[in-house]
């Protein structure tokens, strides 16, 4: 039994209102599971004052972040207007959701969230953060090559070239549009295959948390041929093991522009922090590229520096002051 609580009610209105846009006579699906029923079933309870029809879906825990969700919650999604899913794993990049939002409904996403990051996570400035994250989604679009390095090890290189990059602020008020919330990224699918070098993940990994020995990764043409490291690196080559070569390849590359998110251990946040970068592993069919896979594996690099087109955006973690002053970012 759910106990409902005066705090949790006034952030579901938040999502539901400033994120969602949720209109009186719209449909307002909550797809949820066990781990994170607490946060789905206050979502649906505000959302049975805001929306026309408020419909509540718990299914059992997907086994890893990119799996698709049981069949009758897929077709049900492609009749509602807003799609919230607090869930333990993801569905964000999934055919499920792809094919809601080419029906134009709206979809956001939550996986992995927990009632402390539910309370403190939407109490941000929208407006900044929809400034930062749109400086640099115009720079990856506009780029070509990107090279990542740090302190730590990283040193890799790949194309962007022909590829647009998405600009994720957790506001989906227009038909179609879907991502995480909370939110703060601007991330782009690399070409296939040209990605070549070593990643350090010194942050997390989406599904085992934050890192304590940091995993190297040896990335050839685009996949992962080689992972070393401690606890952590056995963990994600024990999933990788089970899967297709799909789920070996670079799928994302992703720029954090959440001022007020922190590296926490939960993916949905940690990707997002200012400050950071991540890639990801499988899944981009749905946001520009060509990788299908039934998984997609966010991993966080700390205090990064980041060239595009040689020219450096970001030294260990922070943008240029020239950067600052010309897109007046303060």
């Amino acid at each position: 039994m759910v106990v409902l609580r005066e705090d949790m009610l006034r952030v579901s209105e938040i999502v539901l209102r400033k994120c969602m846009g949720v209109k009186k006579q719209e449909i307002v699906l909550i797809l949820t599971d066990e781990p994170a029923r607490t946060i789905g079933f206050h979502l649906w309870i505000k959302a049975r004052e805001l929306a026309g029809e408020a419909i509540y879906i718990e299914y059992t825990p997907r086994k890893r972040h990119g799996e698709e969700p049981p069949k009758p919650v897929a077709k049900a999604m492609k009749y509602a207007d807003v799609v919230l899913a607090p869930t333990s794993k993801s569905i964000t990049h999934t055919l499920a959701r792809k094919e809601a939002t080419e029906k134009g409904v709206r979809v956001g996403t939550m996986p992995g969230i927990t009632e402390e990051l539910f309370l403190r996570a939407f109490n941000i400035d929208f407006d900044m953060l929809i400034r930062i994250t749109e400086i640099f989604g115009k720079i990856l679009d506009e780029g070509n090559m990107v090279r990542v390095v740090t302190e730590k090890g990283t040193d890799i290189e790949f194309s962007i070239e022909g590829r647009k990059a998405r600009r994720s602020t957790g506001i989906l008020t227009e038909p179609g549009s879907w991502g995480n919330i909370p939110s703060g990224e601007a991330y782009i699918a690399p070409v296939e295959g040209s990605e070549n070098g070593i990643i350090v993940v010194d942050g997390s990994i989406a599904g085992i948390g934050l890192i304590e020995t940091p995993v190297t990764l040896t990335v050839r043409d685009g996949i992962i041929v080689d992972i070393k490291g401690s606890k952590e690196a056995e963990k994600l080559k024990k999933i990788l093991s089970e899967l297709s070569i799909e789920a070996k390849m670079i799928g994302e590359f992703g720029i954090g522009t959440n001022p007020g998110a922190k590296v926490s251990g939960t993916m949905l946040e940690d990707e997002k922090a200012f400050g950071t970068i991540h890639f990801a592993l499988g899944s981009n069919f749905d946001f520009g590229g060509t990788i299908k896979a039934p998984i997609h594996i966010d991993m966080v690099v700390l205090k990064p520096t980041v060239y595009v087109d040689n020219k450096l955006v970001i030294h260990k973690g922070q943008p240029l002051v020239d950067f600052q002053l010309r897109y007046d970012l303060k």
